[in-house]
């Protein structure tokens, strides 16, 4: 039962993870048609982000872990949310003409000079770092399976934000807008709806769920690298796709079968194949993706083509 609860509670995580990333590809691709590649780096910077405004509240000789806490979450939230806004303006916006590869292309190359960029300039970057421990960390005993009060609160947390961007985007002004541009950009301009502002909000909003579950990531893990974008990101991007790019719902979906698809091999693959990497979870994923995507070609929801990639 410990080892059952272990690896239905990893999946439930990383279901969360990756859906909180596929949710950003998802609102990008809805309101301008384009992928936004840099998205696993925005991740990144924004988990570093976090780190950095734990060791400066550190360094204020302010040892409480919730005002910590407070300050890795505003932190990247606002880095990223900015970074986003900035993407979408100086980047995505003048390419909307232009073909969807130019796009994809430029996007892809900033996500590796942000990379490099942490590596090379974050104080020993180019190393794993330790991601500081910030939540209560008790347990309840659960016929020999241990649950941590700091992961119930992760999981917890994860769809609370899950649920407020859906309520944002059902039930707000700024989500009626928001779909409206995504349904007729040209149309929602004629009726009044500032649709740069729109824009740059929404990748603000996709950036900032991303910075979430980059801080999730390294507080279950209890480390980050600069690397941690990279992966995160190509699952994100697959989970989309899965689910039905255009689609929130599709997304979420899509990252807690892409989970649980890693669960299954992690647990399966060992017995099948003694001494076999765990690693080869991933792999096992991605090829049970890949044949879905041929089966299923336009997501397990499909609500919107997505030709222009």
């Amino acid at each position: 039962m410990s080892v059952v609860g272990q690896y239905v509670f990893n999946g439930l995580m990383l279901g969360m993870i990756y859906a909180m990333v596929a949710v950003g590809f998802t609102l990008f691709f809805g309101v301008l048609d384009v992928i936004q590649f840099s998205h696993g780096d925005t991740l990144m910077v924004g988990a570093f982000a976090g780190l950095a405004a734990s060791t400066g509240v550190l360094m204020l000789d302010i040892a409480s872990p919730w005002i910590r806490l407070l300050a890795v979450v505003l932190a990247a939230v606002c880095v990223t949310g900015l970074l986003g806004a900035a993407i979408a303006k100086w980047l995505v916006l003048p390419l909307h003409k232009a073909p969807p590869l130019n796009t994809l292309l430029a996007t892809l190359m900033l996500g590796t000079i942000m990379r490099e960029a942490v590596r090379l300039f974050y104080p020993d970057g180019s190393n794993s770092q330790p991601f500081p421990s910030l939540l209560p960390t008790d347990s309840i005993d659960l016929g020999g399976f241990a649950l941590r009060a700091d992961n119930v609160i992760l999981l917890l947390s994860g769809l609370a934000i899950i649920a407020g961007v859906h309520f944002l985007i059902t039930r707000t002004r700024l989500g009626m807008a928001i779909r409206a541009v995504a349904q007729d950009g040209e149309t929602a301009r004629l009726m009044g709806i500032n649709f740069e502002a729109v824009v740059l909000l929404t990748f603000a909003l996709g950036s900032g769920m991303a910075a979430l579950a980059g801080v999730m990531n390294g507080l279950y893990y209890n480390e980050i690298n600069f690397n941690v974008g990279l992966l995160l990101g190509v699952i994100g991007f697959a989970a989309a796709i899965l689910g039905g790019l255009g689609n929130i719902y599709g997304a979420i979906i899509g990252g807690f079968l892409f989970a649980g698809l890693q669960v299954l091999g992690s647990a399966t693959l060992p017995a099948l194949i003694p001494n076999i990497p765990s690693a080869y979870k991933d792999v096992f994923a991605f090829a049970v993706v890949i044949i879905l995507m041929a089966w299923k070609p336009t997501g397990l929801i499909a609500e919107k083509s997505s030709e222009r990639v």
